[in-house]
Formats: C-alpha cells, structure tokens, sequence
C-alpha cells in the first residue's frame, strides 16, 4: 500500500511543474485565439489589429498594468478558493455567494466600529470576511461530507440566497442613511486597504492575493495534506481504503474554499468599493471557476489565468474607443477559452475516473 501511494504522489509531482502548467493554460487561450481570429475577420475586423489593442489596453502603460493587476485580484482568490474544493473532489460553484457575504461582512465592520485604530479595524473587517465566508459554506459541506449529497445543487442555490440576503439588507437593516442607492455606508478610512500606486485601483489586495498564491502552492507541493487531498479528489476509495478520512478531508476543504471566497469580497469591499453595494460582484466567483480550471488547480497556472481575464476585463472596457470592435467581442473571446478549458478537463477527468 505504501510503495503505490508513494508511486502516486511521485505521478502527481511529475506532472505538475510550472512549465506544464503554463503550457496548458495558454493551449486553450491559443485555440481560442484561432478561432476569435476567424469570427474577427468574418465580421469585417482585422485580427491582427484587434488583438493588438487588446495588448495594448492590458500592458501598454504602467497605470494599464495596474489596472490589470486590480481586474486580476479577485479572480486570483476565487480561482484558488474554488480550485481548493476541486482538488477534494467537491465542484463547488458557491463561490460567488461567499464573495457577496464576504464583502458585505467586511463593510460592516468597516463601518460599524470606526473608533478602533487602523491596525485593529482592518484586519478585524479582513477577518470577518472569513468567517462569513467559511460559515456561508458549512451547510453545503456538512451536506456533502455526511450525507453525500450533491454539493452543485446546494452551492448553486446558496449563491442565489446571498444576492437576495444582502440585497434586502442593503436595501433596509444597513441602508445608508439619507441614500436613495443600494447601498451600505463607506467605510472608513482607517479599515481600507493601501493603495499601490496613485491614480490606479491597485491596492494591497493583490499582494494579498500573491501572497496566497505563493502559500497554496507550498499547501499543495509540499504538505502532507496537500497530498492527501488531491488523492482523495483523483480516487476517493483508495483514499479511504489508505486510511484517510475523506469526509472530514472534503468538509476542511469545503470550509477553506468558502473563507477564502470570503476573503475575495473582503479584498474587494475594502480595497475598490469602500462599502457594500447592489450588484457588488460582477460574477467574480463564476469567473473563478473558469480561473481555476484553466489554471488545471496549479497555483502558477491560477495565477496566470487570472491576469489574463483580468486583462480582457480592462481591455474590452476601452477597446471601444479606439475601434469599432462591439465590446461583445471580448465576451466572445472569454466565452472560448472557458469551452476550450472546460473540455480538455472533462477528458482529463474522464482519464482518471477510468
């Protein structure tokens, strides 16, 4: 039992450097690329033209880096806090619930206790994000862990529960006062998060982000619980049958994905909107699913994946300025990439499940 599970492991670190990642999350983007090329031409656009203000709107400035980077920042975390629960064997697509929860339990704090000091108030409305993340994802784990049952329902429908929740209480308990919009009060000053360069969104979310990059790829190489949960997701019955508790092992995982789904709201509301508002999330925890099976579950390749629909964010919003191309072109372009991410890990989880 131990020479398999070691031949295992040595598969799966085999398989999994930074170069095959990189080289597996631009194939889709490559494909794509082809295939937008022939819409573009179809259409009556040069591509060639195209996909040059597209790099340009993305990296042809150090404020156009910024704003990339920031567009990137939630999707970074999403991409990690779903790509987590896959690698337990879990598809949770509830991220985008906890984004919301998160973000509205950061601004609450933000603005409730506005006499504690900066070192105090931040990290406590950081701190709650989490935790309203994690608990928003306790049911739906517990559901999965003990009774088996299917965490897509449950996590689907909890992110419509999260819209509507946080829409009332914006709308009544934690409305404004004096304000006609959606929307709680600013925060203040003190539970912001830094900015990183004048003029820009890019605040200290994304080193935030990086930060946590860089802790789930040592989690996922180097800790015997990195290993134990991508064995239970790869084959939970050999999992088991080595011993490990799976359930306990999902519920964990689970946990984590929805604290650190908590976690992108927090970031967002503290860093960019500075309180809670109506329509907070434009679909950052849909986006990471995307994110992360692009990324093929690699930190690097998350993190690669997120700059680049972070860059088709920032570029679509002005390629209109400078062109005739309809902004739909971009939705075009992101659209591909996720079918084409999306089949060649259906084929990879149906190489494993055989």
């Amino acid at each position: 039992m131990i020479t398999i599970l070691s031949a295992s492991i040595g598969r799966m670190r085999s398989g999994g450097t930074w170069l095959s990642s990189v080289v597996k999350t631009l194939a889709p983007l490559v494909l794509a690329l082809l295939l937008g090329a022939v819409i573009l031409a179809v259409a009556g656009h040069d591509p060639f033209e195209v996909y040059r203000l597209l790099v340009a709107e993305s990296f042809g400035s150090a404020k156009r880096v910024a704003a990339t980077f920031a567009a990137s920042t939630p999707l970074i975390f999403t991409g990690i806090a779903t790509a987590l629960a896959f690698r337990a064997g879990a598809f949770n697509v509830g991220v985008e619930g906890c984004v919301n929860v998160g973000g509205l339990a950061a601004a609450f704090v933000g603005f409730t206790f506005v006499s504690l000091s900066g070192p105090v108030l931040l990290p406590a409305a950081v701190l709650a994000a989490v935790i309203a993340g994690a608990l928003w994802m306790l049911v739906p784990a517990l559901l999965k862990s003990r009774l088996n049952v299917d965490e897509v329902v449950t996590t689907l429908m909890l992110n419509f529960i999260a819209v509507s929740l946080t829409a009332w209480l914006v709308n009544g308990p934690l409305l404004a006062p004096g304000s006609a919009n959606s929307a709680t009060p600013i925060v203040a000053d003190a539970a912001r998060l830094p900015k990183l360069m004048r003029g820009s969104s890019l605040n200290a979310g994304f080193v935030i982000a990086l930060g946590l990059v860089v802790l789930y790829w040592l989690w996922d190489r180097w800790t015997a619980l990195g290993y134990e949960t991508r064995i239970a997701g790869l084959n939970a019955r050999f999992a088991s049958a080595s011993g490990m508790n799976v359930p306990g092992l999902l519920f964990r995982m689970m946990l984590l994905s929805g604290a650190i789904g908590g976690l992108a709201g927090g970031v967002h509301a503290l860093g960019n909107v500075f309180r809670y508002v109506s329509g907070f999330s434009p679909g950052y925890g849909f986006v990471g699913i995307a994110v992360a099976l692009l990324g093929r579950g690699n930190a690097w390749g998350i993190l690669l994946a997120a700059l680049l629909f972070g860059a088709l964010s920032t570029s679509g919003a002005t390629i209109q300025l400078f062109s005739d191309v309809p902004i739909e072109i971009v939705n075009i372009l992101q659209g591909l990439i996720m079918i084409f991410a999306v089949v060649r890990f259906s084929n990879i989880w149906k190489v494993r499940r055989t």
